[in-house]
């Protein structure tokens, strides 16, 4: 008997605590009669999570098997601050707020499942989206013989009322309102929140305003204003308005600026890894903001071959975290590159956040690479000779101009 058709013995499920996951909680109870773990984590989605311990207890979980962990702190230091030091955009305009939460968690999963002995864990994703790949991936990357549940592609449930029948035979709680279909589903943690699916589904369709839960409208902005700085070290932001900050508490505090100015909000239809696309409501007021200071404070910093080639990196870094490629050597390699190119990124960038619109008013760095003697129109001191500009030229012009006598002569 091979290690993967032996018995699973013990699991660990990740855990929201609402109605799905505890349905998975039972099925596996039922199917596999295993030991379930339970594994929940605070990335900043804004719900309180101990109702998690107590739904999870109802269901037979030992106290000892329940996990949940704040780690907000270390999603942003370790995933988000490192992803945005690299500019990603997945197709020219997804931040990728879902796409990087999934290492993270997957990573603790086969932390806990080796801390608990469990042979197997379990995630929730769908049978048709990204999400499964990117934790199986990361789960194969980490622990390379691991037991993979899912039970969205393995069990025989058809329908909404199939499951909702099976929460109510085996005494799970079902709020009012998940007793119907969903209008959408939602996906959040600190750095945005992503919807999807039911009224989301045309793409010609305007979405309705009550999907928006980050923003308020960029027309129901404030007519004023605001303005803030960030303060940036070796790529990473560090302080706003001159206060020093830690990573989780900079995004929370640029979430609610973005918030209250209409920032963030990305109506987009993506290219999914598993082959179809797709429509996507997404809101990242926070990192919106983020983005472009970081693009802003490496204007004055970086000099023109490393901005550039970064800029070719860019699109193939954003591939991989959106594949779910965290934890391969070609995602490592590139962010060694990217790391490096950051290590004299710093200074303060000021914004005027306007409407759903993000200005960049100001940079300085101690660090410039800016000089307005070079590019002063005035009198430069002799920094600068013009003159010099006609060889220049020339040696550039060479292969065009010998393309040009050719085709004369053609």
């Amino acid at each position: 008997m091979t290690s993967q058709t032996k018995p699973i013995k013990k699991v660990v499920l990740a855990y929201s605590g609402g109605l799905d996951t505890s349905i998975i909680l039972k099925w596996l109870q039922q199917t596999y009669g295993a030991e379930v773990v339970t594994f929940t984590a605070d990335l900043g989605q804004g719900e309180e999570l101990e109702p998690a311990r107590a739904k999870a207890l109802m269901l037979g979980i030992k106290p000892e098997n329940i996990y949940i962990e704040d780690l907000r702190e270390e999603f942003v230091r370790d995933y988000v601050f490192p992803m945005f030091r690299a500019n990603a955009l997945y197709e020219g305009i997804y931040l990728l707020g879902t796409s990087i939460a999934r290492p993270l968690i997957s990573k603790r999963q086969i932390e806990i499942a080796r801390a608990t002995g469990a042979d197997a864990v379990c995630h929730g994703a769908t049978g048709k989206g990204n999400d499964q790949v990117r934790f199986e991936l990361s789960y194969y990357a980490l622990e390379p013989s691991i037991r993979i549940i899912a039970p969205w592609r393995d069990w025989s449930f058809k329908s909404r009322e199939d499951l909702i029948a099976f929460a109510e035979q085996n005494q799970i709680p079902i709020a009012k309102d998940k007793r119907g279909e969903a209008p959408f589903s939602v996906d959040a943690n600190l750095l945005h929140s992503s919807s999807e699916g039911k009224v989301l589904e045309d793409p010609n369709v305007e979405p309705p305003q009550y999907v928006f839960q980050r923003t308020v409208s960029p027309e129901e902005a404030p007519d004023k204003p605001t303005v803030i700085t960030i303060g940036f070290k070796q790529g990473d932001a560090v302080s706003i308005n001159g206060t020093p900050m830690s990573p989780a508490t900079i995004l929370a505090t640029l979430n609610d600026y973005g918030r209250e100015n209409g920032i963030g909000r990305v109506d987009l239809v993506e290219n999914r890894f598993v082959g179809m696309k797709s429509r996507g409501i997404y809101e990242t007021p926070g990192g919106t903001i983020l983005w472009h200071a970081h693009r802003a404070i490496e204007s004055i910093t970086l000099d023109r071959g490393a901005m550039h080639l970064k800029d070719e990196l860019m699109p193939r870094y954003a591939e991989l975290v959106y594949y779910g490629f965290w934890f391969s050597p070609e995602r490592e390699m590139l962010q060694a590159a990217i790391d490096k190119s950051q290590e004299h990124v710093e200074g303060v960038v000021t914004l005027k956040l306007y409407k759903g619109n993000v200005i960049v008013t100001g940079r300085e760095s101690p660090k410039s690479l800016y000089s307005s003697t070079l590019v002063t129109f005035e009198d430069d001191k002799g920094a600068y000779d013009q003159k010099d500009a006609a060889g220049f030229i020339k040696l550039n012009a060479l292969r065009l101009r010998t393309l040009g006598q050719r085709d004369r002569q053609g």
